[in-house]
């Protein structure tokens, strides 16, 4: 089982960079462990797979292959094929039909050149009409969610024909098995009878009742099944599985039958599938696959006439099904490239392809050559699948099916804006991907409200509101009103479950917890709150917020990152939060280290791609309470360029809210120590304003340009005029910014360790504040500056604090808060890069 496992997962890396669905790496690995390649190492087969080892691997993989057949069977939804009956049904129709007729046809010369005489020529034809005939329903589900077509009318309109192929497929395959099963044609009546009547009862009587115990156990109400119900539907998948078996079908078709009476309501079926699905597609369906590598011996097909019959059988399978389904495409109102897509999809073999053709080898149909022959024709039809279909329909030409999308599905949206950093931002992007990011986004969103948003009315989450009269005259325009637009991500992997999120995203949205919690947040700190969802894959993520900042017409991204407020104690007994970056520079610590490296990237990227502002959230869990009496207090080290002078007037901003408190301190570096002190003349640090992107090895950074004279007098400027608007008294202000800028303290330092002054400044905050622990550092993210640079230093302080922090802190959160986490400061950081140029 390790060889088995490890192969597998060792060719599934490479050929998922290809876009291949793992059951090629399944069949390949097989293949490679079977006589065909290693089988030919002296020893080999005897030692790994000897003789007596086989029967108990057989069982072990029947098992998983009935759990497998199960999970399909969850998969099928009737309500797809009934959204789109007209052209799925033709669809269908023309891809079996057509099939059917050139397989059986195909089937004549097979019979004649490599049958044994004695196997029945009927049987024969009839098995190989199936094997051209029928498609892959599971495998075709992951190609559309990987390509992202679910939320398409080609997508959608596949998916309805697969499943109506995928059973007529089901029928007559067992219909075939029973026939060869049968010693007379009475007793294949008997099996077809009993196997009718034993799918309509399930079908209702217990489908009923298993639902009435779901909602009696409580578990369709929390959408996850009990233990009971667990060990019930188990028992259900085996006893079918038993059932059919001993009556001359196949065990299989038990275990697929008994996941059509699963319920899909509330995320019931989902659930269900998360509790099976790894265990059996990680280590049950590979051994099912390696002994089917263990019979396809290629080395028998060692003649002219074995390969041309084997290239025939290709092109049959896959012109028989391209022209029929790309026809009916057609003349239902598909264009060339959404008909092609069609065919290209209808074709796929895949995994259901190998488990027909072990049944035919099982049921003594094929030998093993012909199952040799046919096996190469299902790798080769599955592999053409995913190129030829983004051959025929790039992203750039796909329609979407209706107004509301089942792969990205939002409330709300608009067109694109450009940003501005003068403009009060009403509008937010607020990334949510994991439930420990919760407590940041509901921190950084209730210091986001003003004192007009905190007095104006409650905005229910299905879009009405309620407000007194007495109100309605004096609330603020709805344009004013702080909106947050949630982007809830899920990861699209392998996973079944994953599929089914995915096909069902346009209720998901509204029962997942992560956006109920939030929505609920919102209602009750009048918050106004819309959302979206995406199952996209991990590598995606960035390309989904892009597209949802686009759609929200938002002015700022939010990406809170939190590991929760759990408290860790050191070695010396003293107590703190734990730190997000504690997995990116604490080499010894147990805690999980890939999720700050991993989600640091992520992180990275976003910030290189993002067309609007970026403000990262780091909370570590100290800030306290701000409600009431309690203030929250920022501090912001002012040392200039474009996303320092957007920290200061997004802080200004935030100083709104009447429970919020700054200092804004500007530090000017110079190169003697002893002219260092604290004063009010401003000594203008500088800073270029172009921005370029360089993409490292690790991930996207932002690098500002070079420094020129003209670049050092521009970012003089913009800085001096930025300081000046918010520093120097003026009486020409609205009264909101007047009653903000009173909460605010402003000064200049200057010192030869900015990075070090800062550190001490920020300390100096945190002990001084009541109650303590409350302070956030607001500071741009600035990740080189022309003028001066502070990596020297960095690495000076990060020396002195003993700290083996990377560069991969400091390409997240740039020089200042890097310089803030190496030294372990006892304070958030909101983190700030204004948008770049392209």
């Amino acid at each position: 089982m390790v060889i088995i496992i490890a192969m597998t997962q060792f060719l599934g890396l490479f050929l998922s960079r290809i876009r291949q669905p793992r059951v090629i790496a399944e069949v390949i690995g097989g293949i490679l462990l079977g006589p065909t390649v290693m089988g030919r190492i002296p020893g080999f087969k005897q030692s790994i797979f000897p003789d007596a080892s086989i029967p108990g691997l057989t069982l072990t993989s029947t098992i998983g292959l009935v759990l497998f057949l199960f999970l399909v069977g969850l998969e099928i939804d009737t309500k797809i094929i009934k959204r789109n009956l007209v052209s799925a049904s033709v669809i269908s129709v023309a891809g079996l039909l057509v099939p059917l007729g050139l397989g059986a046809a195909l089937g004549v010369g097979v019979y004649r050149e490599f049958i044994d005489p004695s196997v029945n020529y009927g049987y024969f034809l009839l098995f190989t009409a199936v094997a051209i005939g029928i498609t892959a329903f599971p495998v075709l589900c992951r190609i559309l969610t990987e390509l992202k077509l679910l939320d398409t009318t080609v997508g959608v309109v596949t998916l309805a024909a697969g499943v109506g192929n995928d059973v007529v497929g089901w029928i007559l395959l067992a219909l075939t098995v029973a026939l060869v099963n049968a010693s007379s044609g009475l007793t294949a009546l008997y099996v077809l009878l009993a196997c009718v009547g034993y799918v309509i009862f399930l079908l209702y009587p217990g489908r009923w009742g298993y639902l009435w115990l779901a909602k009696w156990t409580g578990s369709l109400e929390q959408g996850s099944p009990t233990a009971g119900m667990m060990t019930l539907t188990l028992m259900i998948v085996f006893a079918s599985a038993f059932f059919t078996d001993i009556i001359g079908v196949h065990a299989i078709f038990g275990g697929f039958l008994a996941g059509l009476i699963i319920p899909h309501e509330n995320g019931y079926a989902i659930s269900l599938v998360e509790k099976l699905e790894d265990l059996v597609s990680i280590v049950l369906l590979p051994i099912y696959f390696t002994l089917s590598g263990l019979k396809t011996n290629l080395g028998l097909m060692d003649t002219g006439k074995t390969w041309g019959y084997t290239i025939i059988i290709c092109l049959v399978a896959f012109f028989s099904k391209f022209v029929s389904c790309y026809a009916a495409a057609t003349a239902t109102g598909f264009n060339w490239r959404e008909s092609g897509a069609i065919g290209s999809l209808m074709s796929c073999k895949g995994l259901v392809e190998l488990i027909v053709l072990n049944i035919g080898l099982q049921a003594n149909i094929l030998d093993t050559r012909t199952f040799s022959m046919f096996v190469v024709h299902a790798i080769i039809l599955t592999f053409m699948t995913t190129p030829l279909t983004l051959l025929f329909y790039p992203a750039k030409y796909r329609s979407r099916s209706g107004a509301d999308h089942d792969h990205h599905v939002a409330e709300g949206g608009a067109g694109p804006r450009p940003p501005s950093d003068d403009d009060i931002k009403t509008r937010f992007a607020l990334v949510l991907d994991k439930i420990e990011q919760l407590p940041a986004a509901m921190t950084i969103s209730q210091l986001l409200q003003t004192s007009k948003d905190l007095s104006s009315q409650v905005t229910l989450t299905d879009g009405t509101s309620e407000k007194s009269s007495e109100k309605a005259a004096q609330e603020p325009a709805a344009s004013s009103r702080i909106s947050i637009n949630a982007l809830r991500l899920i990861e699209l992997t392998n996973r079944t479950s994953a599929v089914l999120k995915s096909k069902v995203a346009e209720s998901l949205i509204y029962n997942d917890p992560v956006v109920s919690v939030f929505r609920t947040f919102g209602y009750l700190n009048r918050l106004l709150v819309s959302a979206a969802l995406s199952v996209v894959s991990y590598d995606e993520f960035t390309s989904a917020i892009t597209k949802h900042v686009m759609e929200s017409e938002s002015q700022m991204v939010i990406l809170p990152w939190s590991r929760g407020t759990t408290i860790v104690e050191d070695d010396a007994g003293h107590a703190g939060a734990l730190n997000p970056f504690d997995g990116v520079f604490h080499k010894t610590t147990t805690y999980d280290q890939t999720n700050s490296v991993v989600y640091s990237e992520f992180i990275r990227n976003v910030f290189s791609t993002s067309p609007t502002h970026v403000a990262l959230f780091v909370d570590r869990g100290l800030s306290a309470p701000h409600t009431g009496a309690g203030h929250q207090h920022f501090f912001l080290p002012f040392f200039g360029g474009p996303d320092d002078r957007l920290a200061l007037g997004f802080l200004v901003q935030l100083c709104r809210n009447p429970s919020v408190q700054a200092t804004v301190v500007r530090i000017h570096k110079i190169d003697d120590l002893s002219r260092e002190s604290t004063h009010e003349k401003d000594r203008g640090p500088t800073s270029p304003v172009s921005v370029s992107l360089h993409h490292t090895i690790a991930a996207a950074d932002t690098v500002y340009g070079h420094n020129t004279t003209q670049t050092r007098l521009q970012s003089n400027t913009a800085d001096n005029l930025t300081w000046e608007r918010y520093a120097s008294p003026s009486t020409d202000r609205d009264p909101e910014t007047a009653s903000a800028l009173s909460r605010m303290t402003f000064s200049t330092a200057t010192s030869s360790k900015p990075l070090h002054t800062m550190v001490d400044m920020v300390t100096n905050q945190v002990t001084r504040s009541t109650p303590a622990r409350n302070v956030i550092v607001v500071a741009g993210r600035s990740r080189r500056m022309a003028v001066e640079s502070h990596k020297a230093e960095l690495q000076q302080l990060v020396a002195e604090a003993g700290a083996s922090i990377g560069s991969s802190v400091a390409k997240t959160v740039g020089d200042a808060g890097a310089a803030l986490v190496a030294s372990n400061t006892a304070a958030s950081l909101l983190i700030l890069q204004a948008a770049t140029a392209s």
